[in-house]
């Protein structure tokens, strides 16, 4: 690699040394992919073409080069004018156009400010009638251009003053460091803002065209230049801006669906965060309801039937802001929103059977008449009182080689079909996928083995596990115990298999931790018209071990899994990671293996405490 350029006397210059380092360091170096990298590193074109920039501009400065004149641009337009007075000749002609050229007159212009060594940028001349009690007074200048400022503006009810209310991460106002929260707006090109209203002060900048100069009394505190951690959260309800009658400003919104993944930029403020999407390409942010905000609407805004069971809700009055006009301020956009305050509101079977595979523990509404409910046990009704769904923290995380596979949770009604799509998913793989085998006190029948159909405890036993917290759900049916142990979900685990797992939606919190990492799939019912077709051969088992109870669907059924299935999404929806509609079961086989193959290949958004194990 030769050395082609040295400094001033004879010394190597910083190309030279550049070109000699790998040489020099490959005696230190042990392992040949190391040596590879520091002669790629170091030989890279563009290092080097970077260098020989440096070092020339190096050279340049140290002659100290004065310039021949530092008025080119004067001297060419007194060329230009003169030669308009002159005969009409071709080359004069040809002379005036290139003088006369947009790019000329900017390179002119160019050589002008260095030779000038004019770097400052030129300020506007300060207001010659300027307050002398203002301690200080920025005069600010942007271009305008067909992005928004990125900023809100409220006034003071106090004061009366127009105040800077919030600067929105990494709009134009955020990145120019110029305006900050708290400051005082006194003028904007030039015209004072004391007796203007917020909609006033919109129109003048609608009619600005070019430069806007912003006249701005400093606030008592600027925004801190430390920068929050990276926070991202994922979306459990669908918030549109623009019918949000509570945001300060709509068009400074930013909506989102269910399961989007937002970027928190800002929680300054305890209402309204400012958030981007992840992966958007624009870098301004937009504000969003902060988690305890929206819990409080929510909750006061869900008649109490709706909450979730054993909830106590606390009825404490919202806390409430001073009463403001708040707009937002784009170069672009006139439109305002006023700010309001937010008031208090007071399966089917085909008959297959595989060991260890089971029918799903639920009871059909004639059985629910006359037993008692299946899995209403203490642990899963104390974990169905959570918070209100808002937002859940999330980290990024993909499974690693030779760890254990998250646990695969089926949800949906009676009837839809879970146990055909478990049934085929171990049928197209049995070594890799697998089912627990529950556990019952009912005694052991002649055909029966311990460890296949049923794990066989006493009564006695089984409700000692239930007092441990032993079970994901358990219930009991004519006077036995029928669950599902933590302790079947982590044998099946250890032997590296997917295990499948059908519940009740109120047990996916109970095993949403670190150690099963759940992957949750709804599987839902089609249109009515479609479940008459598709199940019109199937039959439904009605009753636990009645072997013989197996009937046709009826039309109460259809709707009674539609209604269930409603009721589901609603109440548990934020904890599905997929949706599977059961219409066809070749396509829904389809569609479930895909993503299960995904889930174990590539990287997800998982709650933050997933990845702290």
């Amino acid at each position: 690699m030769p050395a082609l350029a040295t400094g001033a006397g004879h010394e190597p210059g910083l190309y030279a040394l550049l070109a000699a380092l790998p040489s020099q360091l490959q005696p230190h170096v042990s392992r040949p992919e190391d040596n590879t990298f520091l002669q790629d590193m170091f030989g890279e074109r563009g290092l080097h073409s970077l260098v020989k920039i440096h070092e020339r501009l190096q050279h340049y400065e140290e002659s100290k080069p004065a310039p021949v004149l530092d008025s080119a641009a004067v001297l060419a337009q007194d060329l230009s004018e003169q030669l308009e007075i002159k005969s009409e000749n071709g080359d004069i002609k040809e002379l005036t156009k290139l003088l006369e050229n947009p790019h000329v007159k900017s390179l002119l212009s160019v050589h002008d400010t260095v030779a000038q060594k004019r770097y400052d940028p030129e300020l506007p001349p300060l207001p010659e009638d300027l307050d002398d009690e203002e301690n200080s007074v920025k005069i600010i200048r942007l271009v305008k251009n067909k992005e928004p400022l990125g900023a809100t503006i409220r006034r003071d009810d106090g004061t009366g003053a127009i105040i800077v209310a919030r600067i929105m991460r990494g709009g134009a106002a955020d990145r120019s460091g110029l305006i900050h929260s708290g400051d005082e707006l006194k003028e904007v090109n030039g015209i004072p803002v004391d007796d203007k209203i917020p909609e006033d002060i919109i129109r003048i900048l609608a009619q600005s065209q070019g430069a806007i100069t912003f006249k701005v009394v400093p606030g008592s505190k600027e925004d801190a230049s430390i920068r929050e951690p990276k926070v991202f959260l994922r979306a459990l309800f669908d918030y549109d801006p623009s019918k949000d009658s509570a945001i300060p400003c709509k068009e400074a919104g930013l909506g989102f669906k269910k399961g989007s993944i937002l970027q928190i930029m800002s929680q300054e403020d305890a209402t309204w965060w400012q958030a981007k999407l992840d992966g958007d390409a624009n870098p301004r942010a937009g504000l969003i309801p902060s988690k305890q905000f929206q819990e409080r609407r929510f909750a006061l805004r869900q008649p109490p039937a709706t909450l979730p069971l054993q909830r106590t809700l606390s009825r404490r009055p919202l806390a409430t802001s001073q009463p403001c006009f708040t707009d937002c301020v784009t170069l672009d956009d006139v439109e305002i929103e006023l700010a309001t305050e937010i008031e208090e509101e007071a399966d089917y079977c085909s008959g297959f059977h595989l060991a260890g595979f089971r029918r799903s523990f639920r009871l059909s509404r004639r059985d629910r008449k006359t037993n008692k409910s299946m899995y209403e046990s203490k642990k899963s009704q104390m974990y169905d009182m959570a918070d209100v769904p808002t937002y859940e923290e999330v980290a990024p995380y993909c499974r690693q080689s030779g760890a254990k596979h998250r646990l695969v949770v089926l949800v949906g009604p009676s009837g839809v079909g879970m146990n055909e799509l478990k049934r085929k998913l171990l049928i197209s793989d049995p070594q890799h996928f697998g089912v627990t085998i529950p556990h019952t006190s009912r005694p052991k029948k002649n055909q029966e083995s311990d460890g296949v159909e049923y794990h066989f405890i006493s009564k006695h036993l089984f409700e000692a596990d239930i007092h441990n917290n032993k079970f994901v759900e358990y219930g009991e049916y004519k006077g036995n115990y029928y669950g599902t142990s933590l302790d079947t979900l982590r044998s099946v685990l250890a032997k590296k298999k997917v295990c499948l797992l059908d519940v009740q939606p109120h047990a996916i919190k109970l095993l949403r931790t670190a150690e099963f990492k759940p992957f949750v799939v709804f599987v839902k019912p089609p249109t009515m018209e479609r479940l008459r077709e598709t199940r019109k051969n199937a039959k439904i088992i009605s009753s636990k071990d009645d072997k013989g109870s197996a009937r046709p669907f009826t039309e109460e059924d259809f709707q009674e899994m539609l209604n269930t299935a409603e009721m589901m999404e609603s109440q548990y929806g934020h904890l599905f990671e997929k949706v599977i509609v059961n219409d066809d079961l070749t396509t829904a086989f389809s569609e479930l293996q895909s993503a299960l193959k995904k889930v174990e290949m590539e990287t997800h958004w998982v709650p933050v405490s997933w990845t702290h194990s």
